[in-house]
């Protein structure tokens, strides 16, 4: 093990999007129980200064690889393809009617049960979506396509934060 290692060399994982949640969790709880700073206090400072490094490294890899967003990006960058959602925004213009047909029910819902709906249509989407992904990163290999999917994942991600946050101030 070495701290420049990638993620999935880190966590002895295969190199794919499809993960198993359980897997990467018991592979987490076992790095850090190897490198938790604790084990390493009897043997000074510097020593507790290198595990707190490998403590901190495990623990990003975790964060990137349990998050099927950040695991896809990583992925993609991992093959030379950056996602660039920051300066990147351009949509298919399918993609973008669905948006504006999801604002506009948002801003329409006037009850939790429609919130819920368009909840539920959202957490649809986003799950035949996550499979695109699967298929274009795992089968395929196609990271410029898989980039592009993840652009749109965003946009959904960040719409799904807004539906519930809508959710939440209908029920209060």
């Amino acid at each position: 093990m070495k701290l420049a290692d990638d993620d999935f060399s880190l966590f002895d994982l295969p190199r794919r999007f499809a993960q198993e949640r359980s897997v990467l969790d018991a592979r987490w709880r076992s790095l850090q129980a190897e490198v938790h700073p604790d084990r390493f206090a009897a043997e000074g400072a510097a020593a507790q200064r290198v595990a707190m490094q490998w403590a901190v490294r495990v623990n990003e890899a975790y964060q990137r690889l349990k998050d099927p967003l950040q695991r896809g990006a990583y992925l993609c960058e991992l093959a030379g393809q950056h996602v660039d959602a920051e300066n990147n925004t351009a949509m298919p213009p399918a993609f973008l009617m669905q948006q504006m047909e999801w604002r506009e029910a948002l801003d329409d819902a006037r009850t939790p049960a429609q919130v819920e709906a368009l909840a539920a249509d959202v957490a649809g989407h986003r799950r035949r979506d996550l499979e695109a992904l699967r298929v274009l990163i795992d089968e395929r290999g196609d990271m410029a396509a898989a980039a592009q999917q993840l652009r749109a994942l965003m946009f959904v991600e960040r719409f799904a934060a807004d539906v519930d946050r809508r959710l939440e101030a209908l029920e209060q």
